[in-house]
Order: C-alpha cells, then sequence, then structure tokens
C-alpha cells in the first residue's frame, strides 16, 4: 500500500506558524517555576495609534499548555476594544484540510530522490538519531520513518520542531492564536489574515536548498539541547520577558543564518507593515487587535519598532510590568 503522505499533515495543520517560530528560537533565559505557572501569562502586547484608531500587537505562542489559561486581563480588555481580530493566517484558512493539502504538495519530492541524498553526512546522521529516539513520538503522528524520505527538508524541520515541541506538553489546541480565533467568533467580531495559506506555504518552499537545510539544521539542534530549551523559551514568553525572546529567538539566528533569519523574519514584517498601516489609516474609529508570533514584534527588526520609526505613537500594555 503506498504511504499516506497526508496522514502526518492533520498533526500540524494548526502548528505549521508556530513551528517557524519555535525552528528559529535558542535558549531563552528563564525558567519556569510552579508559582510562576499559577499566575496568567504576561503579555506581550502593545498599543499603536493614529489620530482616531488604534492596533493591538500581541506576541503569540502558538502551543501552549492548559496551565497557561485564563489570560491576563489585559488581553481580555484589548479584545473587548477591537472590532477585529486579525492573525498570520485568517482562522477559517488555518483550520481548513486545504493546508494540508497544499503543505504535501509542495513539500513533496517529486525527481525521484530522496531527502537523505541532499543532506550532508552530519545531518543525515542526526536525522537519524532523533528518528531513532522519537519513533513512538512519530508513530502517534501516524508518521513511519522512511515517509520523511518523500518530503523536502523545510517540511521535515516542521515535523521535528512539532514533535519536540508536543514532547514539552504543547499544545496546539491550546495555541493563544486558536483560543483568541474562538473567542472572537463567539464575540461575532470580524477576523482575518495577514497572509494567505498559499502565501505562507510558497514562503516556506520557496527557501533555497541553503536555507532549507539550515532550517532543518536548526530544528534538529534545538531537538538535541532538549525540553529545557522549549521549557525556557515558554517561561520567558509566559513572563513577558521581550529582552530574553529576543536573545534566544533572534539574535543567535541573525548573525549565524542571516539569509534565514531575512526570509522568515524581516521580509514578512516588511510585508505586514503597510498593511497594519492601512488599517490605521483607515476611516473610522474601529480597533483591530492583531496576534503574531512573538518574533515578528521583537528588536530592531520587529513590526513594534517600524511602526514606532514611522512616527506612531506605541505604549507597552502590562499591568503586571508595574513597579519592575
Amino acid at each position: 500500500m503506498p504511504l499516506d503522505w497526508k496522514a502526518p499533515l492533520r498533526a500540524v495543520r494548526r502548528a505549521l506558524a508556530a513551528a517557524v517560530l519555535v525552528a528559529c528560537a535558542g535558549a531563552a533565559q528563564a525558567e519556569t517555576t510552579a508559582a510562576a505557572q499559577a499566575e496568567p501569562p504576561v503579555p506581550l502586547l502593545w498599543k499603536v495609534s493614529d489620530a482616531d484608531n488604534s492596533l493591538y500587537l500581541l506576541g503569540s505562542f502558538h502551543l501552549l499548555k492548559p496551565g497557561d489559561y485564563p489570560l491576563s486581563r489585559d488581553i481580555d480588555d484589548a479584545l473587548a476594544d477591537a472590532e477585529q481580530v486579525v492573525f498570520e493566517i485568517a482562522p477559517e484558512e488555518l483550520g481548513s484540510p486545504a493546508l494540508g493539502r497544499q503543505m504535501g504538495q509542495a513539500a513533496l519530492r517529486t525527481d525521484g530522490t530522496t531527502l537523505d541524498s541532499e543532506l550532508p553526512a552530519a545531518t543525515r546522521e542526526a536525522l537519524a538519531g532523533w528518528l531513532q529516539a522519537n519513533a513512538g513520538q512519530m508513530q502517534g503522528m501516524q508518521l513511519a520513518p522512511q515517509m520523511l524520505q518523500l518530503f523536502e527538508p523545510w517540511f521535515v524541520a516542521l515535523m521535528v520542531t512539532v514533535a519536540e515541541m508536543q514532547k514539552a506538553g504543547l499544545d496546539p489546541a491550546l495555541g493563544l492564536d486558536v483560543r483568541l480565533a474562538q473567542r472572537a467568533t463567539q464575540a461575532g467580531k470580524s477576523t482575518g489574515g495577514l497572509e494567505t495559506v498559499a502565501e505562507q506555504v510558497a514562503f516556506l518552499d520557496g527557501m533555497d536548498r541553503g536555507e532549507q537545510l539550515q532550517f532543518l539544521e536548526q530544528a534538529l539542534a534545538g531537538a538535541a539541547d532538549g525540553r529545557a530549551e522549549i521549557e525556557r523559551l515558554h517561561a520567558a514568553w509566559r513572563s513577558g520577558d521581550a529582552e530574553a525572546l529576543w536573545t534566544g529567538m533572534a539574535a543567535e539566528m541573525r548573525r549565524e543564518f542571516p539569509g534565514l533569519y531575512q526570509r522568515i523574519n524581516v521580509a514578512r514584517n516588511a510585508a505586514w507593515v503597510p498593511k497594519l498601516e492601512a488599517r490605521l489609516a483607515a476611516p473610522g474609529t474601529d480597533d483591530v487587535l492583531v496576534v503574531v508570533g512573538a518574533l515578528h514584534l521583537l528588536g530592531e527588526d520587529g513590526v513594534v519598532e517600524q511602526l514606532r520609526a514611522k512616527g506612531y505613537e506605541v505604549e507597552r500594555i502590562c499591568s503586571a510590568c508595574a513597579g519592575r
């Protein structure tokens, strides 16, 4: 019977953006404690205003744990104030089976070669070791090891990253994007996306071979560092520590993989900023809550600093930060 390449796609349909976020991440310098888990996460939330309306920019973690809820009152207030909620991909697209089909069609190798045939020896050995150590995880995702040979490196990097996050107890069904999309729908608010499924798949599949190999190598390096790295990253997000997240997620990647950093972060931010400016310039007083991966809001290349540089009024919304 032929291999069913569609089965593993169902495991990552809601975690596409999450995989991009965490595959780019190194160690964030924070620790998870039982006491911290008892409090709502400190939000990475900014308000950008012009003369008549505002954008709330919220940094997401795309897979979360049950203990990450309820959310901060700051997020509840921003959601209540906004007439529209915008995500990286519109919720109706992210939840559609079309995402899995498009990913599979784009990632499937069509030249008769195998994945191993293009991997450097060290990367090939690292992947084989990871598969051996995670056979049970792959079985749970309906993914036989030999099936990976059918795909391009970028897709395998996504699978490795999602599997590692799930091992750490993070769940795409609990992701901030998913929960806020549900709440927006329940409240009768309109939703939208900054990118389409086709655009995000094209972004991934459009990586050149060097970038794809870097993407896979980073995913395997993160897996080798173990669960503690994911826990530290999650803890930094929970504590709203923008500096630690920037240092752990982006600064190292910009230094070691500048081409990949440019494609994953800088180019997409640059494409989003005009769309956000158009919403600020729109007539009326409607406010918008924008929920994107935290990486996109941080550092000098982030959306927050780009909008501040254009002269908009920008403030961090964080009642829990008072007195820090």
